[in-house]
């Protein structure tokens, strides 16, 4: 597994994150499209609920919210939309609402020939608060988002462990 954070330019940073599972490539496509599990992928020190959105159904244009505590006293609500779909291959969501100013979430799943899948996460987001979103970001934020790729790898292998 690796967490890498790239910067770009305007504030821009991406999150690229990979893992294989030993489970076929519909049955991680079937967990990944029900918002419940994403409470599992989540660390419980962030108490993360799902407010809307909780329904079994995923579809292009799906409007899921949350409430989430990134840091200790610090809560906010999050709204994302599912925007693409490529059944059993891909989805990204979009934030429509919440913390960042950008933030687009790729969630690809590629089939291996020995039965295995790939898990590629892939997320571009943009600070806000031009230099003080940077600052914040070079201070906590990155770190945090680290810890919580690495809690979702970690969950994933607790999930779906090797025979």
């Amino acid at each position: 597994m690796s967490v890498k954070i790239k910067k770009y330019k305007s504030n821009l940073f991406c999150i690229e994150s990979k893992q294989k599972v030993i489970a076929p490539q519909n049955e991680i496509w079937d967990f990944f499209c029900d918002p419940k599990n994403l409470n599992l992928l989540t660390p419980s020190d962030m108490n993360f609920k799902i407010l809307s959105g909780r329904s079994d159904d995923f579809y292009q244009g799906k409007i899921i919210s949350y409430s989430v505590n990134p840091f200790k006293y610090f809560n906010i609500k999050w709204v994302t939309e599912i925007s693409v779909i490529e059944n059993g291959k891909y989805f990204i969501d979009e934030q429509r609402f919440g913390p960042y100013k950008m933030w687009h979430h790729e969630h690809h799943f590629l089939k291996n020939k020995d039965n295995t899948t790939s898990i590629i996460d892939k997320v571009i987001y943009k600070m806000p608060f031009g230099i003080f979103g940077k600052i914040a970001h070079q201070l906590f934020i990155r770190k945090r988002l680290k810890d919580i790729f690495q809690f979702r790898h970690e969950a994933i292998n607790k999930l779906f462990p090797e025979n």
